[in-house]
């Protein structure tokens, strides 16, 4: 993410993008509003929409350091919900006929739709909006924004999705069966999506922060990770085997650990590089050791904005906060892509002009 200084215009792409992917997940919703009633649609609706904020507040929590801009997680939240759905739905749709019309049973063509065309598609479609975010290349610093924002895309299909689920549900069973569909996909799995799509998150950070001959390979081997898991869940599910979809969980939940290491580690580094190139600053007057203390550790910068909200200052701290860590992220990214020198002192003297105009409260 940029600081206040050199924040970026919202582009003309992002913000159609974020219009046309909202009105198309107002659609989604009114057709099942339509199709449902208001009943059905209103139970499955608040059950979809009941494990969101802790959800929401789990996936920006990984990002506390240096969080993304919000039009931009926006935009990969509403691509997902609207978008992607729509896109995974007819595609999905699309592959089936095919398969029927050229002589696949209905069993079988239901088990190809489940397991094979809606990995294949939804993933590339929630996907795509970390490639759209490309020409926004420096707000993705390293792997744990990939990450953020590929559980943003993956958050908001899964909540159009759900309503969906629950839905039909509701309309087969009644209120019993929605709410025991909630326990699996709410309450036991509510971040397969996130953790599907983050895989892709991964392969587009890593493409576009490290300097190897083959780091654009990165990209399509995550495409095929986000597709394995997927496939595999939806085909465990598909069994109706407990033992399979058992597996399958531990499988999905060994790639959550994984995902929470790599953001861990990722945050451990970020800290360790901004106790190294701060101090370098002691001698503009911006940046002493106590201020070094403060930012290289969570709580303190918790509690320093605490103390600052009290005195009235908590914008200015929190400003100072961010450019700081925006200031390591630059010298990060010029260590590890190269840079030009000139832009590289415009962004530093800019970062350094947003801490001096804190400290001077």
């Amino acid at each position: 993410m940029t600081a206040p200084l050199l924040a970026q215009r919202p582009s003309k792409a992002l913000l159609i993008g974020l219009v046309v992917s909202g009105v198309l997940a107002m659609v989604v919703l009114a057709v099942m509003l339509y199709s449902g009633g208001p009943v059905g649609f209103g139970l499955s609706a608040l059950l979809a929409v009941a494990p969101l904020p802790v959800l929401l507040a789990a996936v920006l929590s990984l990002d506390r350091i240096e969080p993304e801009p919000k039009l931009n997680l926006a935009f990969a939240f509403v691509w997902g919900a609207g978008v992607a759905i729509v896109a995974g739905i007819a595609l999905t749709l699309a592959g089936q006929q095919f398969f029927t019309r050229v002589g696949y049973g209905p069993a079988a063509v239901e088990d190809i739709g489940v397991i094979v065309l809606a990995p294949v598609v939804e993933e590339a479609f929630k996907g795509l909006a970390l490639l759209l975010l490309l020409r926004r290349r420096t707000e993705i610093d390293g792997l744990t924004d990939g990450i953020v924002y590929a559980s943003m895309a993956g958050l908001g299909f899964a909540a159009v999705e759900n309503v969906g689920y629950y839905l039909l549900a509701f309309g087969e069973e009644g209120a019993g069966a929605a709410v025991q569909l909630f326990v699996v996909r709410g309450l036991i799995d509510p971040l397969g999506h996130p953790i599907y799509t983050s895989m892709i998150g991964l392969g587009v950070a890593y493409a576009l922060t490290r300097r190897t001959a083959g780091r654009y390979a990165a990209i399509p081997l995550g495409y095929l990770a986000a597709v394995f898991l997927h496939g595999l869940w939806n085909g465990a599910a598909s069994t109706g085997s407990l033992s399979w979809l058992g597996g399958a969980y531990l499988v999905i939940m060994a790639a959550l650990v994984g995902l929470i290491v790599v953001t861990v580690t990722e945050r451990r580094h970020l800290v360790a590089r901004m106790a190294f190139y701060l101090p370098a600053y002691q001698e503009t007057g911006l940046v002493t050791d106590a201020d070094v203390r403060m930012l290289t550790t969570l709580p303190a910068r918790k509690a320093a904005r605490k103390w600052a909200r009290g005195a009235g200052l908590g914008r200015a701290m929190s400003d100072y906060q961010q450019a700081a860590t925006e200031l390591t992220m630059l010298h990060l990214r010029a260590e590890r892509q190269g840079m030009d020198p000139g832009r590289f002192a415009l962004e530093r003297d800019a970062y350094l002009g947003v801490m001096a105009e804190a400290r001077r409260w």
